[in-house]
């Protein structure tokens, strides 16, 4: 391999990853600080941006120099990950136990570390390249254009709840990802095409059978909940100042381990995380009769933060410097969210921290009315603002709407009634308004299918390294009860961060946790939290 040859690659790699990363800015900038009248320009500059990111990473040389080293280590240009169409017809492979993640790559198993990880950048660089290539300029920058519209057009429809004038840019949105799935030759699977791109060696029929059986265990647990005389308070927070819940979030998020000194927090309409290792841009959103919104809020998206954070920086810009995938990421987020954040152990540390920011508004809240309301159950109709128990069922009810979509069973038009009838077959709550039903989300404004099943993949991803990291460091709950998270944050940079993209979700897990991705251990956590609060 020649090595000139390969700094190169990287370079051209990286030309593209950073061109990426400032068109992600001005996303961010987009929700967080662009005046009212400016989204035009806005959607010029960002269709301009996709148009050069996408030059980049099409540039013909890459291809060349992918060639010319895969020649010199005897690897067939045809990318093995590139027929994932395929590889998801077939049964999986026999799960590897193991509990330590090695940096090994079976392309050249007997090479020293260093040419392994070589050789993970170019299997990952070959299957990117092959996919750009095959999408025009133009499709880019129209779907560059089309997402900052649409994004626009979302916020204003959901303000007046108004899905039909929403609806065309979803229309044109499915359009896009249809053909999208078709430039790539995925033209009779275009929604496993969307999975894939965000969970790579996922489908739909995985997805199918791990929610079903995801779904079997759960509705019991919530109907059980539902018949029990266990109630949070309701209203028990009320005129918790803006500045005071932002101190304390800085001091929570700070102490997990995020860094500011390469990140920042604003106010956006929803939260949401962008940016790379070197400059993290987290959003969250404050409400003062509702503090532990913009709390559990600013933790998930500080989980994805560590997440970046944690790739390694020399490595940015090439696929052992990216995430894994979305229910790798959301896996994150999800666990010092839920597993950490809510558990006994982290606000046993944190409760009098809290009672400081706010003692007249709390004086009146006992420790148990507080637990109790940070692990509240009841069904309502936004996901963000879900719980645990009824969180998983929102995503369901998303996946078989994009399922239909993309079948061609349900047209966009007829998502509001289709969003409708399903929130009342699994929460049991129908929307009085768009705005609470099928607008509630950001995601179809970019044009993102097939992210959502990501966040359900992530709670059980999350579940399984929560049960394996207590297998691992049995006391490890003792460490948030003093305040001290990093032998967990420690354990997740191995085993997750460091790794890159050198292996897809479903081997990552098997990997880290030494079995292949089963919904028990979700089932099992969700139990145990929950039926000693309520049952």
């Amino acid at each position: 391999m020649s090595a000139d040859s390969y700094e190169r690659l990287v370079a051209k790699l990286k030309r593209a990853h950073y061109l990426s990363t400032v068109a992600g800015l001005l996303g961010w900038d987009e929700q967080v600080n662009l005046p009212p009248d400016s989204a035009d320009q806005r959607a010029e500059q960002l269709a301009l941006l996709a148009e050069l990111q996408h030059a980049a990473a099409a540039d013909p040389e890459i291809g060349t120099l992918l060639t010319e080293l895969e020649s010199g280590l005897g690897i067939s240009p045809a990318d093995p990950l590139e027929n994932a169409k395929d590889r998801g017809r077939s049964s999986q492979a026999t799960p590897t136990p193991s509990l330590t993640v090695e940096p090994v790559c079976h392309l050249i198993s007997d090479k020293p570390a260093v040419q392994a990880d070589r050789a993970v950048v170019m299997r990952e660089a070959r299957r990117d390249y092959d996919r750009v290539v095959k999408l025009p300029a133009e499709f880019v920058a129209e779907k560059a254009r089309l997402s900052s519209a649409a994004y626009h057009a979302w916020a204003a429809a959901k303000g007046k709840s108004d899905f039909v004038a929403f609806a065309p840019f979803l229309e044109k949105h499915l359009a896009l990802a249809k053909q999208e799935a078709a430039y790539l030759g995925w033209a009779d699977r275009a929604y496993d095409y969307a999975i894939d791109k965000h969970d790579p060696g996922m489908t739909a029929a995985k997805l199918t059978g791990l929610f079903t059986e995801l779904k079997t265990g759960l509705v019991p647990l919530v109907r059980r909940i539902a018949e029990s005389p266990v109630r949070a308070k309701n209203g028990i927070f009320k005129g918790f100042p803006v500045e005071a819940q932002r101190a304390f979030l800085r001091d929570v998020t700070e102490r997990l381990g995020f860094n500011y000194r390469r990140g920042r927090i604003d106010v956006s309409l929803h939260p949401f995380c962008e940016g790379s290792g070197a400059d993290i841009r987290m959003t969250t959103r404050f409400d003062a009769d509702n503090p532990l919104d913009s709390l559990f809020s600013s933790i998930h998206e500080t989980g994805h933060g560590l997440y970046e954070q944690g790739l390694p920086l020399a490595a940015q810009g090439t696929p052992l410097g990216q995430n894994a995938g979305m229910g790798v990421h959301e896996s994150q987020s999800r666990l010092w969210e839920n597993q950490v954040s809510r558990s006994r152990a982290f606000w046993k540390f944190f409760e009098p921290r809290f009672r400081e920011r706010f003692p007249a508004q709390l004086a009146a809240v006992s420790s148990d009315d507080l637990y109790l309301a940070v692990n509240e159950v009841a069904p309502t109709l936004i996901r963000v603002d879900s719980d645990e128990v009824h969180y998983n069922l929102h995503i369901l009810l998303r996946f078989e709407l994009e399922r239909r979509l993309f079948a061609g069973e349900l047209e966009v038009r007829d998502l509001p009634a289709a969003w409708n009838a399903l929130s009342q077959e699994l929460l049991g709550l129908t929307p009085p308004a768009d705005s609470q039903g099928v607008l509630q989300d950001v995601h179809w404004s970019g044009g993102a299918f097939g992210y959502f099943p990501s966040y359900c993949l992530g709670n059980m991803i999350a579940a399984q390294l929560w049960a394996t990291a207590l297998k691992t460091y049995p006391d490890i709950e003792d460490d948030f009860a003093r305040g001290d998270f990093s032998r967990l944050l420690g354990w997740l940079r191995t085993g997750i961060h460091r790794q890159g993209r050198r292996y897809e979700t479903l081997e990552l897990v098997r990997r880290v946790t030494g079995e292949e991705l089963t919904p028990k251990y979700l089932l099992r956590y969700l139990e145990e939290r929950y039926a000693p609060l309520y049952l």
